[in-house]
């Protein structure tokens, strides 16, 4: 399935306690890839998939929490950007998020 301009494909592969595992493709802008919070899952999936793999990018979580990383991102996304146009000063998230099945 192709991906529009600026966009990349991410397969969720959840690891079920019971057998077989899920898993839910999603589309994320591309900028989510400098983001110091993705690059903390990214690490992960190097740890568990390498770096060879092929079709969509694998993301080794929960779609709960990847759902709620993208809502982290988007959060300070917003925040920096409130930040940037009005001079706010709010308290930035911190960059470390730690997923319960990751």
């Amino acid at each position: 399935m192709k991906v529009k301009k600026g966009w990349l494909a991410v397969q969720v592969e959840e690891e079920a306690e019971e057998g077989g595992g899920g898993s839910q493709r999603f589309e994320i802008p591309i900028s989510y890839l400098y983001h110091p919070l993705f690059k903390h899952l990214l690490d992960k999936a190097y740890e568990v998939y390498g770096y060879h793999t092929e079709g969509p990018l694998k993301l080794p979580c929960s779609v709960d929490d990847f759902l709620h990383l993208q809502w982290r991102i988007e959060k300070e996304s917003t925040t920096h950007h409130h930040n940037h146009n009005h001079n706010h000063h709010h308290r930035q998230l911190p960059h470390a998020l730690y997923f319960h099945s990751c």
